[in-house]
């Protein structure tokens, strides 16, 4: 985990604190709504976490901007989010996103899973590429 230089990232914070719109909120709650599976795979129990974060893709050409992200759960493994892009599979990058503590934070990570939901949302997760303490258990409100 690296903490950011607010003024070389301060287009990384437009938006972070503002609240998730309606349609999001929306979809994450029908997500969260339907029938659990009978056997859960996540060896880590995740945390509800509700912050915009951004990525980077490795792949990305230079002037391509961020993709934004919305967070349903994060786990010191990783997070689960929900996007208006479908993110390609695999592809390894950045996300910028504010801890627990309220610090913003940039992670290795790389995309596990992305597919539609709804009409143009994508739900997905993402993998980081080393355990983030700051999500762990005793770290959450």
């Amino acid at each position: 985990m690296v903490l950011l230089d607010v003024n070389r990232d301060d287009v990384l914070l437009d938006g972070v604190r503002e609240p998730f719109p309606r349609e999001v909120e929306f979809i994450i709650s029908a997500l969260e709504a339907g029938p659990r599976p009978l056997h859960d795979r996540h060896k880590i129990s995740r945390s509800r976490c509700r912050v915009k974060a951004t990525l980077r893709l490795f792949s990305d050409a230079s002037d391509t901007p961020a993709w934004t992200l919305y967070t349903r759960n994060v786990s010191p493994q990783g997070m689960g989010f929900l996007s208006d892009a479908c993110l390609p599979l695999s592809h390894g990058g950045v996300v910028h996103l504010l801890s627990p503590r309220g610090k913003l934070v940039k992670i290795a990570c790389t995309i596990l899973r992305c597919r539609q939901v709804a009409p143009s949302w994508f739900e997905g997760a993402i993998y980081f590429n080393r355990e983030q303490d700051c999500f762990g258990a005793d770290e959450m409100p």
